[in-house]
């Protein structure tokens, strides 16, 4: 492979150490478990902090679809560290992380370009992100065989929010999981963030996707990756995916004790019946 997309953030966010690495994931999993088993789950919304912080909510996530063997897992992530119109796929063959290489499903990345203005190939957004590279450990570790479509998102704007949920509509079938990746609001003290996120919280309880737009657009809620969310309960509404489920939220303050500024996390997922 010529274009491998290498780990940006290990030994940051998660350990570069390989064992120490899976043996995290597996501790995070092994306490972390929905209280439920859902069946066809077309997607979930998962945090992508550090894993001292946010690992456990991701483990709830990945618990709940850790028995069904999806062939690709798209994957949805704002862009953290540079602004760009539209919607970046990644134009390379693989991420690698230090449990290995993740191949790219390069024939379902170019279904969902084909057709789109504002959805293209390329690198924007995908150099130093962490918000895709996180969930990788974690896919890894519960599937031996799987691809990636990895998808940043530039702008988060209604347009593109639609454009791409539709285009996702499009390519899912049975095989394919979609994940968000996002954080709710960030550096708040823990009252208002309890406020604030409690609206993310009940907006994807309801399935009102389109409420859910709208609180972000006006600012009523925040979340960095309310875009990959929205995009994600759309596409599953399209394809008759309605109902959905919390499995956790929780903030920053569970692991370092601060409640004066916190981040907040949630896991859920979307799924038919």
């Amino acid at each position: 492979m010529s274009k491998i997309r290498k780990p940006a953030v290990a030994g940051m966010f998660y350990t570069s150490d390989p064992q120490k690495l899976k043996t995290e994931v597996e501790t995070l999993l092994s306490i972390s478990f929905p209280e439920e088993n859902f069946k066809d789950i077309f997607g979930i919304v998962v945090p992508h902090a550090g894993y001292i912080y946010s690992g456990r909510t991701a483990a709830f996530g990945y618990n709940a679809i850790k028995e069904k063997k999806y062939k690709t897992v798209i994957i949805i992530s704002p862009s953290h560290r540079e602004y760009f119109q539209g919607t970046s796929i990644f134009n390379g063959e693989a991420y690698e992380t230090p449990l290995g290489i993740v191949e790219v499903n390069q024939e379902l990345a170019d279904r969902i370009v084909q057709n789109s203005d504002t959805i293209f190939m390329g690198q924007e957004g995908h150099r130093d992100e962490h918000a895709i590279e996180v969930q990788l450990p974690f896919l890894q570790t519960i599937y031996e065989d799987f691809s990636i479509v990895p998808i940043v998102m530039g702008d988060q704007r209604k347009i593109f929010v639609d454009e791409l949920s539709k285009a996702v509509a499009d390519v899912a079938d049975e095989n394919t999981l979609v994940i968000s990746s996002s954080d709710l609001s960030h550096y708040y003290a823990q009252e208002t963030a309890e406020r604030l996120d409690s609206i993310i919280e009940k907006d994807i309880l309801d399935f009102a996707h389109d409420k859910l737009q709208n609180d972000l657009d006006n600012r009523i809620c925040e979340a960095c990756g309310g875009g990959p969310i929205v995009a994600m309960m759309k596409a599953a509404w399209l394809k008759d995916y309605k109902h959905s489920i919390v499995f956790d939220r929780r903030d920053s303050s569970f692991a370092s004790g601060d409640t004066s500024q916190v981040v907040g996390y949630l896991s859920a997922a979307v799924f038919k019946n």
